[in-house]
């Protein structure tokens, strides 16, 4: 299951960063999700008669009735493969329910352990209160909390991913027919294994330093109980008692898992040694012993062992899950809320918190906040809660008390805050989204390129005599070289003069064949190519580049030098960096880095996030560089920053440098970058972590003439305005940045913070400045608009 140890980090020592729970507002009608972990299934090594370990098998036939719509995108699966998968899927929509069709990402490679057969996840979960759930408190499962919610609540993700580990294929058996020889592992009995857990058979549990931990409980440790009837939710959560539990004896509380046991609570797994991804989230093998129709779940499985039904006790443990569990009994009062911090609004604030150690425990119903000044108070059952009515230039301060059936905890008071006024808004474009765009000059006019996700259009914006006009550079359209494609995904665009003309140069992403796309005009006409996707595969280690057939359409950055027009993106697909230079009608293509880890190159996974800039001959590409993840969720726990610089257009000129690093107390650099030309000097900008891997706390900022020095970036603080996101933007000024959902800016010069926007954005989206009439702007996608906005 996923490693929740970066969260009970936090939770341990006082984290300044907000919990997953804090993604939302308590008023906001979006829904809350966090990642979700992933189960397993061990193969024992054992081989035994096939007979004696042959589970009843479901009669298969084409009427059987399907209650639900399983959709397998096969990514590097085997043809060989896919009809025991296919066959596990079948069996699943007899016995699960929804209306929502659900998406299994299927993955064939090698995984950290040998003893794993497969893994799979649920993708994320989604809190309870924030889609309808049964209970408001509790964590659902992708597919489950569609199915409740009768909608698809993300539908830019899987609802399960499962991995089949390359590593064991001599082993496998891939016939459908339950006739698995001795020594193999039966495929299709592993498959419903893993769906079981993608469906919801899995509990959210960790354990570090000793202390256990179940911060975001899922339905799966809803109905887990301890010998005494106490759930295993409820023990307090960081705390060895919880430790201990995980350990130790559980049972299943729930009726219809009960009643399928013949009226026993069912015995889950709880080796003596505690195991992720396998301990609490499997029955227990002794109880379920090999050869009878529920050992499908136990936590390994035998040679020629075959499971073509899901086991009556399996189906029964999940339809309880999608049910309301009875409520806890409140031991003690609460302790008070931790964490807590209030943040700036605009005639508001944002108050952020979390729960008591002993939330569970105390089954806290609802906490109260009062504002001083004033009369305010305010009742919440969750964080970040907004507290509107302020008025701007005053300070204020909040007492935080958490509530139960037996009393209230003492109150913890925050930081004080003083509301401020967010900026004016002006609509550009109120047909267009606007979430990808860039801005630059042309002809000494401000332009700004951005997307139009709802006709899929990659647009332009002209700034003439105090006037804006707006045009459709390409998208829906055959003639001159454009595409009927959907060109609305990431866009970068550099202006120079290329054999003596000025000339204007977009990089868009095509989102339908995942290419990569130029457009350019020389100031009387647009021209159109494709530079790179459809292509052919080539190996991460080929130094000699031809076009690629990955998917290149994730990021790029260009820049225009006296060599020529190059652009630099990210092969998705292999996790490397690329490059190409247009050489006449053609491109030439390059590999920049990602491939070895000599001449100062890395085996990172580089480019999520890239900025490039020309200054005289000489090429500047700003990229971030992952160099490991946490195999369980996959979040980065190692990162970089790297600057790559050249004055030519050759390969071999390539220079590198890294900028930020893991280590010294940053835990990864990276998650967004930006680049700054102001004309003598150039400055970067990053978001980097120091507590927890997987969530930035800081911006870090430097220019390039210290930076190549060696000397240490600088490091801005966002504490009062909540932790920084993306997305983020950088001038001779100041930043642009996301703050705890809201977007903000920082003067470089006096380290001020003020708030851009007071509302809650949701997605990825990018910000960049402007600057018109010697105004200085904010532009972004807004209200799905593209939005001006300068200080009131």
């Amino acid at each position: 299951m996923r490693r929740r140890s970066l969260g009970l980090i936090a939770a341990l020592i006082g984290s300044l960063i907000s919990a997953p729970t804090l993604s939302a507002p308590a008023h906001a009608v979006s829904v809350v999700s966090i990642p979700a972990g992933w189960g397993y299934t061990y193969g024992s090594g054992i081989t035994k008669k096939s007979a004696s370990i042959t589970a009843p098998t479901a009669t298969k036939s084409a009427n059987i009735e399907k209650k639900s719509t399983f959709i397998v995108n096969y990514n590097t699966v085997p043809g060989s493969y896919q009809p025991a998968i296919q066959a596990a899927v079948d069996v699943w929509s007899q016995y699960f329910t929804s209306s929502v069709p659900i998406r299994i990402e299927a993955t064939y490679g090698r995984q950290a352990s040998l003893g794993v057969l497969a893994s799979s996840s649920p993708v994320k979960f989604f809190l309870g209160s924030t889609f309808g759930g049964p209970d408001n408190d509790i964590w659902y499962p992708s597919a489950m909390a569609n199915a409740m919610a009768k909608k698809d609540l993300d539908v830019s993700n899987p609802e399960i991913t499962i991995r089949i580990n390359s590593n064991i294929t001599p082993l496998l058996y891939l016939g459908v027919d339950g006739n698995c020889p001795s020594g193999l592992y039966d495929l299709e009995s592993i498959i419903i294994h893993e769906l079981a857990h993608g469906l919801g058979f899995i509990s959210n549990d960790d354990i570090l330093f000793g202390y256990g931990s179940i911060q975001q409980a899922t339905p799966f440790d809803a109905y887990a109980q301890l010998p005494d009837g106490s759930r295993l939710m409820d023990l307090n959560s960081p705390s060895t008692e919880l430790a201990q539990a995980f350990t130790n004896k559980l049972v299943w509380s729930g009726a219809r898992g009960v009643a399928a046991n013949n009226g026993v609570k069912p015995l889950l797994y709880t080796p003596s040694e505690y195991s992720s991804g396998s301990s609490i989230s499997h029955l227990d093998d002794a109880t379920f012993p090999v050869g009878t129709p529920n050992a499908v779940m136990t936590h390994q499985i035998d040679k020629a062992e075959v499971f073509h039904d899901p086991g009556p006790l399996a189906v029964a443990m999940i339809q309880d899950m999608m049910t309301k569990p009875p409520a806890g009994i409140p031991v003690g009062l609460p302790t008070v809320p931790r964490n807590i911090k209030a943040l700036v609004g605009d005639k508001s604030a944002v108050i952020t918190f979390d729960p008591p150690t002993n939330f569970r425990t105390a089954q806290v119903t609802s906490y109260e906040i009062k504002v001083s000044p004033g009369s305010i108070t305010k009742i919440a059952t969750t964080s970040p809660v907004t507290i509107s009515g302020l008025k701007n230039g005053v300070a204020y301060s909040f007492a935080i008390t958490a509530k139960n059936a037996l009393g209230t905890s003492d109150a913890a008071n925050t930081n004080a805050v003083i509301p401020q006024s967010a900026w004016k808004s002006t609509i550009l474009d109120a047909s267009a989204d606007a979430k990808h765009l860039v801005v630059g000059t042309y002809n000494k006019e401000p332009i700004i390129a951005y997307s139009d996700s709802k006709n899929g259009d990659l647009k332009l914006a002209t700034f003439h005599a105090g006037l804006w006009s707006t045009k459709v550079v390409d998208g829906n359209a055959l003639s001159g070289g454009k595409t009927p494609n959907d060109v609305s995904g990431n866009i970068s665009m550099c202006v120079g003069t290329l054999n003596g003309i000025s000339t204007l140069n977009i990089f868009y992403a095509d989102l339908t064949k995942k290419w990569l796309r130029w457009a350019g005009y020389d100031g009387r006409k647009w021209s159109y190519s494709i530079v790179d996707g459809n292509g052919v595969k080539n190996a991460y280690t080929e130094a000699l580049r031809v076009r690629t057939s990955s998917d290149v359409s994730v990021s790029s950055a260009c820049a225009v030098t006296p060599s020529g027009l190059q652009v630099f993106y990210r092969d998705e697909s292999q996790g490397i960096l690329l490059g190409a230079v247009k050489d006449g009608t053609k491109w030439r293509y390059e590999l920049i880095d990602g491939d070895r880890q000599t001449d100062f190159r890395t085996m990172g996974d580089v480019g999520f996030h890239m900025q490039a800039t020309a200054v005289g001959s000489r090429a500047y590409l700003l990229y971030d560089s992952v160099l490991s993840v946490n195999t369980n969720t996959k979040e980065p726990i190692r990162g970089e920053i790297r600057l790559a610089y050249r004055d030519s257009a050759y390969p071999e000129d390539w220079k590198y440098n890294t900028l930020d690093s893991s280590g010294a107390g940053l835990a990864v650099a990276g998650f967004d970058v930006a680049l700054s030309n102001n004309g003598k000097s150039q400055s970067a900008s990053w978001l980097a972590s120091t507590i927890s891997p997987s969530v930035p706390d800081q911006i870090r900022w430097t220019d390039l003439n210290s930076a190549l020095q060696g000397l240490a970036p600088s490091t801005l603080s966002t504490e009062r305005f909540g932790a920084p996101t993306s997305p983020l933007a950088l001038d001779a000024t100041g930043t642009i940045f996301g703050c705890q959902g809201r977007l903000c800016a920082e003067n470089l010069a006096d380290k001020n913070i003020s708030l851009i926007s007071g509302e809650t954005f949701t997605g990825k989206f990018d910000a960049s400045w402007i600057t018109l009439n010697k105004v200085r702007y904010a532009v972004l996608g807004k209200d799905n608009k593209l939005t001006l906005l300068k200080p009131a």
